[in-house]
């Protein structure tokens, strides 16, 4: 007998397991959380948060929305990544970032009702932590994952109480790793994967200072100071990561992952810091020095029988492109509803199967950008003539030599702002993280072809309604002046159906399809003098089908179906999707 019985046991409570927590208590599932610490993220490691991400809070709640705005620097002041020779020296380049460019933030803007920022994991993790006990999580700190096994009626876990010694047992129908990199739920679970661990090392150092004199005026969250010969590894590179403006800060640098780790002090570690920010008399106070390693893994296999991973257990990368806790908190909202529809007698437990084939996908595409992010800084280095030789005097003469009045100069200048801005692919990768189309058993296309992308998929968002793609966001209105997106009226657990006039059959479908099946199926009417209008057409432009046709979306956004012609039978057509979709 176990000693604790619930629904889905999770397996660390970060962005990944915090957010399954948050939506499935949200749904009315139980589930416990475990975290082997005494307390949440104690280092702002992940930050860049898009607006996928901010859509999944949007979904839990504006409050929760709202929250994440009240303790997130803005993307105002997140946007010029500034490659420097220090922070109080010499600029080399620039480029507007994360959206701050005119055109990017225009694209931004149509894309979604939420908006980008910097929420470091040190607030992200509480939020989303706060937001599922709220809602009924039981949660147990300074509790360790040792093992499970599972069975065909669930999962038993054993853990250890890290303040008695004691261990325990919880039995749960399903069980989640959100456990990290070191996954020990992914390696017991026998899930497969590609790639390397620990590719290359790297060295943090949290540190307050007050910097606004040198940064407010070019605000970024990313200041890459090149120093040839600093005391920073490889050819003398150091990022100054913005925390909170203007006076908390992190900086990185890599050190050679065939040595051990370097032992910093904080003697040492204040010399790097002034040499990095530029003011050699600058009292910094040290809070933190912390070594990593960068890895290059995604897994093939997210899930096992009733086993599941997600976040770093699942994708293993640099943050590079800031897509980690971002990744991590979508994969909680890809499957938490499928666990809530099967737990809830809703769905077959096929529908648990589509996880893995809609999310691995997306593991892989982000471990590869990312590493390939860190890669794409060879061509300013090369510009800057950095990899021509290994003495810091001739690097540095490299580098002073495009200030020069000569042919080769003006060349060097060129190469200098092209390599810059190219760097767009990662810190202006909007496609990168809008562009997901699902495909498998959970989807519906009758045949239709896929769209081809028009743009740079990795750097402009293309949307459309095709089934496996997110549901566009368009502005409408109710008759009292109330402004929702599309995305608003949809999601929150629910399946949704969006028609126009002509197709009320849908919505009648949408009432005798829902129960049948015990579920509950929005549906909405978008035109004139209806509850919802589209008074701009933006929604007309995007829907992709006939005012008589149906789109219809997931609970997690994503479009699973639509249909432009008028059926038959509306009812019958509805069924047929929706038991395919549910395994039923």
């Amino acid at each position: 007998m176990a000693d604790i019985t619930t629904d889905v046991l999770i397996i660390g409570t970060g962005p990944a397991g915090s957010a399954t927590a948050a939506l499935l208590s949200t749904y009315g599932i139980e589930n416990v959380v475990i975290n082997r610490y005494r307390w949440l993220a104690n280092t702002p490691r992940a930050h860049i948060t898009n607006q996928r991400t901010m859509e999944v809070l949007r979904d839990l709640g504006r409050d929760v929305e709202d929250e994440a705005y009240m303790f997130a620097a803005e993307q105002d002041l997140m946007g010029e990544n500034v490659f420097c020779t220090s922070l109080a020296g010499e600029e080399i380049g620039r480029m507007k970032s994360w959206g701050k460019h005119p055109l990017s933030r225009a694209e931004h803007q149509l894309s979604s009702p939420s908006h980008m920022n910097d929420l470091p994991q040190t607030f992200m993790e509480p939020l989303l932590f706060k937001t599922a006990c709220s809602r009924g999580t039981q949660a147990r700190m300074s509790t360790e994952y040792i093992s499970h096994q599972q069975d065909a009626d669930g999962v038993t876990t054993t853990c250890v109480d890290r303040l008695t010694g004691k261990e325990f047992t919880i039995r749960s129908k399903y069980l989640i790793g959100a456990d990290g990199g070191n996954s020990k739920v992914a390696e017991h679970a026998g899930l497969t994967f590609e790639g390397k661990m620990g590719v290359a090392g790297s060295m943090n150092i949290l540190f307050e200072a007050d910097l606004s004199r040198y940064v407010a005026h070019r605000p970024s969250v990313l200041y890459w100071v090149l120093q040839p010969g600093a005391d920073v590894g490889g050819i003398g590179m150091g990022l100054v990561r913005m925390v909170r403006p203007w006076h908390e800060w992190l900086i990185v640098w890599g050190y050679d992952i065939n040595q051990p780790p370097p032992e910093v002090d904080e003697a040492h570690a204040k010399k790097v810091v002034r040499d990095l920010v530029g003011v050699p008399d600058l009292e910094p106070r040290i809070k933190q020095v912390s070594t990593w390693t960068v890895n290059n893994m995604y897994a093939t296999t997210m899930s096992n029988g009733r086993v599941f991973c997600m976040g770093d257990a699942a994708h293993r990368h640099p943050p590079s492109n800031g897509l980690g806790s971002n990744t991590s908190i979508q994969d909680a909202f890809n499957l938490a509803w499928k666990l809530a529809f099967v737990l809830k007698g809703k769905a077959g437990s096929k529908l648990l199967d589509s996880y893995c084939a809609e999310r691995a996908p997306v593991a892989k595409q982000i471990v590869t950008r990312a590493n390939k992010s860190i890669e794409e800084f060879g061509p300013i280095f090369k510009a800057l003539g950095l990899l021509d030789s290994i003495d810091p005097v001739k690097m540095q003469q490299n580098m002073d030599a495009r200030c020069n009045n000569t042919a080769a100069a003006e060349e060097q200048r060129a190469a200098i702002r092209k390599s810059i801005a190219d760097k767009v692919y990662e810190f202006d990768a909007h496609g990168v993280e809008m562009n997901q189309r699902y495909r498998s058993d959970a989807i519906v296309t009758d045949g239709q072809a896929e769209p081809a992308f028009t743009k740079d998929a990795e750097l402009h968002y293309q949307p459309t309604t095709w089934p496996g793609a997110r549901l566009p966001h368009a502005w409408v209105f109710s008759g009292d002046g109330t402004k929702a997106s599309t995305l608003d009226l949809t999601g929150h657990g629910k399946f949704t159906v969006l028609t126009g006039i002509g197709g009320e059959g849908w919505i009648e479908a949408a009432r005798a399809v829902g129960r049948e099946l015990g579920i509950e199926i929005a549906a909405h009417v978008i035109g004139p003098r209806q509850h919802w209008q589209d008074f701009s057409g933006d929604w007309a432009n995007a829907r992709e089908v006939r005012d008589s046709g149906i789109v219809l979306v997931r609970p997690d956004h994503h479009v699973c179906w639509r249909s432009d012609v008028i059926a038959a039978d509306p009812v019958a057509e509805l069924y047929r999707v929706m038991t395919a979709i549910l395994d039923k």
